[in-house]
């Protein structure tokens, strides 16, 4: 009789451990259908303007301001138009030129930067690092009057320089960097000084290899916010061949007017290299914000 009943109760237990299961399934699977639905819909919300941009800039001209997707008369004039000015391929060799700098030398600043902050001890250390902290809450454009005067007193108006260095130093890359640094154990370091190596050796040879993810992240962030920067470059840059990919852009709007088909194919070709670099990139860039943690 004791044994039938605790097989009864094994029974029970059993039946009731597979119902939990089932119901936790169940829901686990409404909830990832839920979830895949909101990010249906906000995918849907970033496609339906580029797929507009795009209906527009295939239509002629004086079918840009009928507000309907089909077109009668599907053209590439429009590209046709941008190709055959020929600047758009200096304005990307301009953007390409100066994002690519911008990033490597932020990387390279920024990283050497953090270190010393993170690894080196010395005095005002945590006054340094809490205006670098300031710097992240300034916005540009209220540097931009000073930069201005002082790219100017240099002569370096109308050149590449002047495009690159006031973009460099980013205090946001420096907090990326020693947060990550910070989470690295300092046994690497201490039996390397044992071996003899300098703090530059330790730095190129043991500390920056174990960063990959971090300096993918920051270039490619850097290049692409580079890149789509318009205010600084149109006020240091006035020769057309200098031009940037969003200058560009602006004075393709201002000379067509209300040519939308134009302007919509200038904004495609300006997005396409970061559409394709995110898209080639993308895990570099998730490995590099998930490998900083953001500790405190």
């Amino acid at each position: 009789m004791t044994a039938s009943t605790t097989d009864l109760d094994l029974d029970r237990r059993t039946a009731l451990a597979i119902a939990f299961e089932r119901r936790t399934a169940r829901r686990n699977k409404i909830f990832n259908r839920v979830c895949a639905g909101v990010l249906i819909f906000f995918a849907l919300l970033w496609l339906i303007p580029l797929l507009w941009a795009v209906d527009t800039s295939l239509k002629p001209n004086v079918e840009t301001t009928v507000t309907t997707w089909l077109i009668d008369n599907p053209t590439f004039a429009a590209y046709q138009a941008l190709f055959s000015r020929g600047d758009i391929w200096n304005w990307y060799a301009s953007s390409f030129i100066t994002s690519a700098v911008t990033a490597a030398c932020t990387v390279l600043t920024a990283s050497l930067a953090a270190y010393a902050l993170s690894r080196m001890r010395f005095r005002f250390r945590e006054l340094a690092f809490f205006f670098i902290l300031a710097g992240i809450m300034i916005p540009g454009q209220a540097l931009v009057v000073p930069q201005f005067r002082l790219v100017d007193s240099l002569g370096l108006l109308n050149t590449y320089w002047a495009v690159i260095l006031p973009q460099i130093p980013l205090a946001v890359a420096v907090f990326i960097f020693k947060q990550f640094f910070d989470g690295l154990p300092r046994e690497l370091e201490e039996s390397a000084r044992l071996d003899g190596a300098s703090p530059l050796r330790i730095f190129s040879r043991i500390i920056m290899p174990l960063t990959l993810p971090v300096v993918s992240a920051v270039s490619i962030f850097t290049f692409v916010w580079t890149w789509n920067n318009l205010l600084w470059p149109l006020l240091v840059v006035s020769n057309p061949q200098l031009m940037t990919i969003p200058v560009g852009i602006a004075t393709v709007q201002g000379a067509f007017g209300i040519r939308y088909a134009d302007t919509m194919a200038s904004s495609i070709l300006a997005a396409l290299p970061l559409v394709l670099l995110f898209l080639f990139f993308q895990r570099r860039m998730v490995e590099g914000i998930a490998g900083t943690g953001l500790k405190g």
